[in-house]
């Protein structure tokens, strides 16, 4: 998830792949060069910044969580490179639990089609919170982001092939 800030699915997908390949825990990572490190995950941008934080979440992961991922949101939120939308998916996905991450395609469906008015992610997180049931929250997500990428697209959305088209405001900025 640290990867995914400024870049695909598809390139961190690509990057990862290899990565784990050989690189398969936390304190395989740990034991890297940061040189190497930044190699290997070059695909994806900021990837000098990404490695010092990886470099750094291992060794907290380590650490302070017996190599384990942590499961709350408050201690994801300390790892370096761990935002508001990370936190949430790992939660999500990789716990099971309530969690609503706010991505590039979250922030502009449902600011489009009128569900929520904020400008950053995380006033329309909690505006999604408030009016989404918490049970939803991770499937909302999901929705939200396949929405985005097939039909609700940045440039020439495809209104003509949306199914909410009639109730949609099509607030495009």
């Amino acid at each position: 998830m640290v990867l995914s800030a400024q870049s695909t699915d598809n390139q961190v997908n690509k990057v990862t792949k290899e990565l784990f390949k050989e690189y398969d825990t936390p304190e395989k990572i740990a034991a890297m060069d940061i040189k190497d490190l930044e190699e290997k995950i070059k695909g994806v941008g900021l990837f000098r910044t990404k490695a010092k934080n990886i470099k750094e979440l291992v060794r907290i992961i380590i650490e302070k969580h017996n190599g384990m991922v942590p499961e709350k949101f408050d201690e994801l939120l300390k790892l370096p490179g761990v935002g508001r939308k990370t936190a949430n998916v790992i939660v999500a996905v990789g716990f099971n639990r309530p969690g609503l991450g706010v991505d590039t395609h979250v922030q502009r469906v449902v600011n489009r089609i009128g569900l929520v008015s904020a400008k950053n992610p995380e006033k329309t997180e909690m505006s999604l919170k408030e009016i989404i049931p918490e049970k939803l929250w991770g499937e909302a997500h999901h929705i939200f982001i396949a929405h985005g990428r097939e039909i609700c697209k940045a440039r020439n959305p495809s209104c003509q092939e949306c199914i909410i088209n009639e109730e949609c405001r099509k607030i495009i900025n």
